[in-house]
């Protein structure tokens, strides 16, 4: 950063001013102080000068700062986007900021920024995501472990192909003698150490592909074996027939449209997710932590990160490191995406 500050050598000018006034004379007034065209042009082209030479540093040290950035952080990621794509307007948004890449450090060593979530939300639900930057990168896989609670509002009556709201319904089921009591008493069944069915549509993959692709392709895709997930708590917040709303917490793996579906049926009816928020990851919260667009900036993240950090338990915290030594890098980026069912399994993905 001192580098970057320092780079701007301020050398002003000595600029001409036009003639004196001239004295006043009795009888005529005061005489007006001219100011030549050419002296003028020539202040407003220093002025310029001066302001390029500044931008150009102010963009140097940002990107310095961009580099040195460290740690896991937490965004606000609305309906819509896909968790990647979101991640890659962020990934645009620092760079557009740090003014990266620019032509005149084209020649200069290459550093590459890396950035990657943790924990995929659907492209239909919201919430918290945790974000990765720099060596914080190798951090994601540890928070895929840890818990995550959601607000999720089902439907009850009608199955979907992908069990949320945005599929095709494939069923459709009477629940009109279904009581708050009924969802109530089969709720214990789905708490603790559980077996559950991933959907089919999901980040899963078979040969290398994911089941979501395979399915909207119109291939044929076998339902994945039962797996241990963990519920630690779950709890029926409202119901008003047809809808229903859980506020659950739960360990990694776990899918949430599985859960609806799952007690629609053992209802002897069906539901799907009509809605879906993530309301914490780890410590992150989504009222506490999550930052909005509007905040996805360089000076905005590094708070973030240095709030975030004593949060994390001591065996995800980054351990100190020397700062980067030169802001002579022009910037690459990596973006990383740990599949919450293949923590194991770094997907890397160079722009």
């Amino acid at each position: 950063m001192a580098a970057a500050e320092t780079a701007l050598v301020s050398s002003p000018s000595s600029l001409e001013t036009g003639p004196a006034p001239a004295p006043e004379s009795t009888g005529t007034g005061a005489a007006a102080a001219a100011t030549s065209p050419g002296t003028a042009a020539a202040a407003a082209v220093a002025a310029a000068a001066r302001t390029g030479s500044e931008a150009m540093v102010s963009k140097a040290s940002l990107a310095t700062k961009l580099l040195s950035l460290s740690g896991v952080f937490a965004v606000h990621k609305p309906k819509g986007p896909t968790s990647a794509e979101l991640l890659n307007r962020l990934k645009q948004k620092l760079l557009a900021e740090a003014g990266m890449p620019s032509p005149e450090w084209t020649k200069r060593k290459k550093q590459t920024l890396k950035i990657g979530h943790g924990g995929t939300l659907d492209s239909a639900a919201r919430g918290v995501l945790v974000v990765g930057i720099g060596r914080g990168t190798k951090m994601l896989t540890g928070m895929l472990s840890g818990s995550k609670r959601y607000i999720a509002v089902g439907e009850l009556g009608k199955a979907t192909d992908t069990l949320d709201s945005t599929g095709k319904v494939t069923e459709e089921k009477p629940y009109d003698k279904i009581t708050q009591e009924d969802i109530e008493g089969i709720l214990q069944k789905f708490t603790g150490n559980i077996m559950q069915v991933p959907p089919l549509y999901s980040a899963l993959k078979k040969d290398g592909q994911r089941l979501s692709t395979l399915m909207k392709r119109g291939e044929a895709v076998e339902a994945k074996p039962a797996r241990p997930v963990t519920v630690y708590s779950l709890s029926l917040q409202k119901f008003q027939p047809p809808f229903f709303t859980l506020d659950v917490e739960c360990g990694g793996g776990f899918y949430i449209r599985s859960l609806v579906s799952d007690i629609g049926k053992a209802l002897s009816s069906c539901a799907n997710v009509l809605e879906l928020t993530r309301t914490k990851q780890g410590p992150f919260t989504l009222e506490e932590h999550a930052l909005p667009e509007d905040r996805w900036t360089i000076d905005d993240i590094a708070q973030s990160l240095e709030h975030c950090s004593a949060l994390l338990p001591a065996e995800l915290a980054l351990k100190k490191s020397k700062p980067e030594e030169s802001h002579e890098h022009v910037l690459s980026c990596e973006y990383i995406t740990l599949d919450e069912m293949r923590g194991e399994d770094d997907v890397i993905k160079t722009c």
